[in-house]
């Protein structure tokens, strides 16, 4: 499954999302946007505006007020709402920003049930945050369905499922976990961040909200900040828009542009992320300083077969045990030079780092270990740099910390 030719043995149904004749790679192309009708300029104008003039009082042409609706960011959102396989698209500042908005969807005395090895910041907004305004969470593992079901309570309104997990790399099956949703009058979102709509399309497999860092996979270029969330269904769309315009946490003009270009090129992309993540899997798996791999594309992955089903292909994710100490872990991360010590992920540069120091620091360490996040693990976004440089990057830093 991961080059090109396996994706398109598999048929329509693989490479067009569902949305008609138009395979995806035209779709990223084109999908909401048409050349300009003034100038004939193919990629959408970057429109810096704050206001629009109104031909009377209330009366304008689409757009009043930028944080209200921009022309750039109609493009991304309705190309996104095509990808993704929905009706609508909503775009905000940043991934945090699109997870903020589901949550106001959520009233005092609510309830949440959430994987327990999701993203950090996920963590901390519904723990630190949601919580002083009476909204508790139940964190369990979501590949386990009774949990999830002996979680729901009368009062839970939301399920919230990442997949594949961060950093831990657990598929859940959207399906399932959505049904369980519906049974107990809950909605499901999805965060797609890791497989983008071009692997996995939530809504299609019954969810009723996905959620997308744009910083990461469909930017592409770590250049950019923002988020999105997409549903299939005009009602869910107005109360989310609703949020959307009255918190104000939207992206400017110029970010929508770079993200729109950035998807242009997500096929190709993703296809090299793939290929480079699936041989450094393979090759860290047998490696002697490694302990434990964590990838859904191996076969030795619990979620393996599942994966294959309800995947294209296994993403450019990846984390890892060395079969060491937390300072060897350490130094491995920091003698890396292909590698980018850094936060963040889905550029296309190769990115490392510790989750238990970095990205999921905010998670008490009790309860990191109890999800399976240990001190020593090594989370790994795959660029598309030669795979050969990075297994060389990866054996100089071993060598070093060993």
């Amino acid at each position: 499954m991961s080059d090109e030719t396996d994706r398109e043995a598999d048929g329509d149904d693989v490479t067009d999302g569902g949305r008609g004749d138009r395979r995806f790679e035209t779709r990223a192309i084109h999908a909401g946007q048409e050349p300009d009708p003034e100038t004939g300029a193919l990629m959408t104008p970057i429109h810096a505006n704050s206001t629009y003039k109104q031909d009377a009082p209330g009366e304008h042409r689409g757009y009043e007020y930028s944080r209200t609706g921009n022309p750039t960011r109609t493009d991304l959102e309705a190309n996104l709402a095509d990808l993704e396989s929905g009706t609508d698209a909503r775009c905000f500042a940043s991934g945090m920003a699109a997870i903020n908005t589901v949550l106001n969807l959520l009233e005092s005395g609510d309830h949440v049930v959430a994987g327990d090895d999701v993203y950090g910041g996920t963590h901390r907004i519904l723990t630190q945050v949601y919580e002083q305004y009476d909204i508790e969470t139940t964190f369990v593992d979501t590949t386990d369905h009774e949990a999830v079901a002996d979680a729901m309570r009368p009062e839970t309104e939301l399920v919230w499922v990442e997949t594949p997990t961060n950093p831990l790399m657990n598929v859940n099956d959207i399906e399932a976990l959505s049904e369980i949703a519906h049974e107990g009058d809950a909605l499901c979102a999805v965060d797609n961040t890791f497989a983008t709509p071009y692997l996995q399309r939530p809504l299609e497999l019954g969810a009723d909200v996905v959620s997308q860092s744009l910083t990461k996979y469909l930017g592409g270029h770590s250049d950019t900040i923002g988020g999105a969330l997409i549903v299939d269904g005009k009602g869910l769309d107005e109360k989310l828009g609703f949020y959307q315009n009255s918190v104000g946490a939207t992206p400017g003009p110029f970010d929508s542009f770079l993200v729109l270009r950035g998807i242009k090129t997500l096929p190709v992309r993703m296809d090299r992320h793939c290929k480079n993540a699936a041989e450094l899997a393979r090759w860290l798996a047998d490696h002697e300083a490694v302990e434990r791999v964590y990838y859904p594309g191996l076969e030795s992955h619990p979620q393996h077969e599942l994966a294959s089903e309800q995947m294209d292909d296994f993403g450019g994710m990846l984390s890892f045990e060395l079969d060491g100490t937390l300072e060897q872990g350490s130094t491995v991360v920091a003698e890396t030079e292909v590698f980018t010590l850094a936060e963040s992920l889905g550029g296309v540069e190769s990115l490392i780092e510790q989750p238990a120091a970095m990205t999921h620091a905010a998670i008490p360490r009790e309860e990191r270990l109890a999800a399976g996040l240990s001190d020593g693990l090594i989370r790994v976004s795959v660029g598309i740099e030669h795979v050969d440089d990075m297994k060389a990057d990866l054996q100089q830093a071993f060598d070093a910390a060993f």
